[in-house]
């Protein structure tokens, strides 16, 4: 059984590649742009008549035709497959106009638009650049997205096709309770994730380079200085090495849930509330939602048993006897005391096992999510 995947590298283009790049995406976001608006004037165009417009525009206008045709063909696939989206799933906006100071740069070319030989890769229209390759393709990629962060790092993401390697065979379960002061309490404590705190560390860092970003800034209306761009970047690298602290912690810290437990009951837990309250600083530095997004990504893909627990009554619910306390437990309380039979445990310890015997008594109120009804896109 195959699967296809997703493999990143850092691209290294030179001056030369990069105005090539920009001119493209330049070409592209036009297009995009254009769909838009006929949208929003009272049409609804479809690939067909999109791969017409461009035929058309093509012939009428020679900075088009000076671009890549398969990164304009793929810029309305993409665009078509955005608004169907937009109609599936909702809350889901309708795509809108990219901004040329505001949008990123991303530029997609299927199979005959690139070719990668000598450890480099050549794209449609004579750009060429080397990649960093941290690791060996597994096949040939039958597509390649070339995009830009905010910092200005280029990368390369190419879409292969690659053996699936079975999960290790494991009989056990596990209740998981997301928490501020440990991110993720279990019902065994060998598997807690603990408060990463890895914007805490790069604190001092951080308020060094936003001091430099005040005294650079310009009075509204005017354009930034070099410094101050200089200063706002490196303000940025800070913020994106604590984030890839975080996301090498949870990844590492869900392999070793998914290896070993056949069912994962995991609290349901919205975290953008918490963006409005006293606790948002140290809740994002946990990055809860990331840890919950990529357990239960890794669960479903390996065929483990997800069961979304709703986070409702969680604490205030004995693990032994199941009595609910008649009041609410205060954050300050960190442990649990149950008036009626006496147990006494870690506040979310106890949450975790309510978790677990909710999921594993298949309570009318758990989403049962299953590799099946995932990949059918229920």
């Amino acid at each position: 059984m195959r699967e296809t995947v997703r493999y990143t590298f850092r691209v290294r283009p030179g001056k030369q590649a990069e105005r090539a790049l920009e001119a493209e995406w330049h070409r592209c976001r036009f297009l995009w742009n254009e769909a838009v608006h006929q949208y929003k004037t009272g049409g609804q165009p479809t690939y067909a008549k999109l791969s017409k417009m461009l035929t058309n525009a093509r012939a009428r206008s020679c900075w088009l035709r000076e671009g890549s045709q398969v990164a304009q063909q793929q810029t309305l696939r993409n665009y078509g497959t955005a608004l169907r989206n937009s109609f599936r799933v909702k809350g889901q906006g309708k795509p809108s106009f990219k901004s040329r100071k505001e949008s990123l740069l991303s530029l997609e070319y299927t199979k005959r638009g690139f070719v990668v030989r000598d450890g480099r890769l050549r794209l449609a229209g004579g750009i060429e650049m080397p990649v960093v390759w941290s690791r060996l393709l597994p096949s040939e990629p039958t597509s390649v997205r070339i995009y830009r962060d905010s910092l200005g790092e280029w990368y390369g993401s190419f879409v292969v096709r690659r053996e699936v390697t079975p999960a290790p065979a494991a009989q056990g379960s596990i209740g998981i309770d997301w928490g501020v002061s440990t991110t993720a309490t279990t019902t065994n404590p060998q598997f807690d994730l603990p408060f990463g705190g890895h914007r805490e560390r790069c604190a001092a860092q951080l308020a060094k380079c936003q001091r430099r970003m005040a005294r650079r800034r310009r009075q509204r209306g005017q354009t930034p200085s070099k410094g101050y761009l200089k200063a706002r970047r490196a303000t940025a690298r800070v913020y994106k090495k604590a984030a890839r602290q975080n996301a090498y912690a949870v990844r590492n810290w869900a392999r070793g849930v998914v290896n070993e437990h056949n069912l994962i009951a995991v609290e349901d837990f919205k975290s953008k509330f918490l963006t409005r309250s006293t606790m948002a600083r140290r809740a994002a530095d946990g990055a809860i939602g990331l840890a919950k997004k990529s357990l239960v990504e890794r669960a479903v893909r390996a065929g483990r048993k997800v069961v979304l627990v709703p986070p409702a009554y969680t604490t205030m619910t004995c693990a032994n006897c199941f009595a609910r306390a008649k009041q609410q437990i205060a954050l300050g309380v960190r442990t649990f005391r149950c008036e009626y039979c006496g147990h006494t445990a870690n506040r979310d310890r106890n949450a975790a096992r309510v978790i677990l015997a909710v999921a594993e008594s298949v309570h009318a109120g758990a989403d049962d999510v299953r590799h099946a009804h995932l990949l059918s896109g229920s």
